[in-house]
């Protein structure tokens, strides 16, 4: 069966990454393509490198455009998505890329993005653990998926095993990332000029003000830690790189637990997964290891002279921060191979 598609938000960074991957999607027919301001253009003027659907030409973002179709996707800014999927009640699939449905506490909502909130829907990170399981047995057969944040699945797929298995406290978790400015989007801001990033490195969202941190902290809980017992210091940092995300995660170690249990927390979570991976000990993960794949590569360390467990994870965050997440829960609620159209290898050098 081949399922018919329309990607809203076509002409920014997200929508342009999902299509590239459904591009290449043999169960896949690239229907229809929306945007906003540059609707009646064709879609190669903003998306000169996806020369296979040259024949698409941008349409308006409405309800009645993206109706009709099997799979519809919404990568636009956070607080847009929910006026279209409140019109799309009857859409088969709609996957959100944006954070309209992510959250489960409206205060945190409130909080952190403010304006309507939107019921959460089943979040698209399959090797999530939750409980004894994992997120994925959720997505079978969802009809309404949330797209992951890139920096907050990044972090709590780093940390989620150690909580799952009682080996960290996530009471007093420290993580500090470098991220590439794709992940703010194609809008013209001017920190993002190339004159203010190249050969800097620019933190921002600082002491505790990141969108993300809510997102983190929900899916600790949902892998076993305490609610109330959750504290997190966010630090991303803008660096000189189009795509990326290197996120380094620590928290302590729980008392009386040995090195090989630490270690075992993350190989039995992740041993038989094809899209996270744990390296060999003593190895750590290069953004470019992961450009272009749905790739999330995971180096631990164990510091038992500060008592805590460390977590360097690279991924690309418009694949596996964002659209391949969201392809990759396409393909398990509809039933294909959870690998369909992705790649566990990256682009290099």
């Amino acid at each position: 069966m081949t399922y018919s598609v329309a990607v809203s938000g076509a002409s920014g960074y997200a929508g342009g990454e999902i299509l590239r991957l459904l591009a290449a999607h043999p169960d896949i027919e690239i229907r229809t393509v929306t945007a906003h301001s540059n609707a009646g253009q064709p879609l190669i003027e903003h998306q000169p490198h996806l020369r296979s659907l040259a024949h698409l030409t941008l349409q308006e973002t409405t309800p009645e455009i993206l109706a009709g179709h099997d799979v519809v996707f919404l990568a636009l800014p956070h607080g847009q998505s929910g006026q279209y999927t409140d019109a799309l009640a009857g859409a088969p699939l709609v996957i959100d890329a944006g954070a309209d449905h992510r959250l489960t506490s409206q205060d945190a909502w409130d909080a952190f993005y403010g304006g309507t909130f939107h019921e959460p829907w089943t979040y698209g990170v399959p090797e999530l653990p939750v409980g004894g399981a994992r997120q994925r047995d959720a997505l079978v057969g969802a009809t309404r998926i949330a797209a992951p944040g890139c920096n907050a699945s990044t972090v709590a797929l780093s940390l989620a095993p150690g909580v799952a298995a009682g080996v960290i406290d996530p009471g007093d978790i420290v993580t500090v990332l470098a991220v590439g400015p794709s992940g703010a989007g194609k809008s013209l801001k001017t920190n993002l000029l190339a004159a203010e990033i190249l050969g800097s490195a620019n933190p921002y969202a600082v002491g505790g003000t990141h969108r993300h941190i809510p997102e983190i902290a929900q899916a600790l809980a949902a892998a076993g830690a305490p609610a109330d017992g959750i504290r997190i210091s966010f630090t991303p940092v803008l660096v000189p790189m189009s795509r990326g995300i290197l996120a380094t995660s620590t928290a302590p170690i729980a008392q009386g637990v040995t090195d090989a249990e630490i270690r075992a927390a993350w190989e039995q979570a992740y041993g038989d997964e094809t899209f996270v991976q744990l390296l060999p000990a003593g190895h750590f993960p290069r953004t470019a290891d992961v450009q272009g794949a749905n790739t999330a590569l995971m180096g631990l360390a164990i510091d038992r002279a500060a008592n805590r467990v460390v977590v360097v994870t690279a991924v690309d965050n418009l694949v596996k921060g964002t659209a391949g997440a969201a392809v990759q829960s396409m393909n398990i609620a509809l039933g294909l191979d959870e690998a369909t159209g992705l790649s566990v290898n990256g682009v290099a050098p």
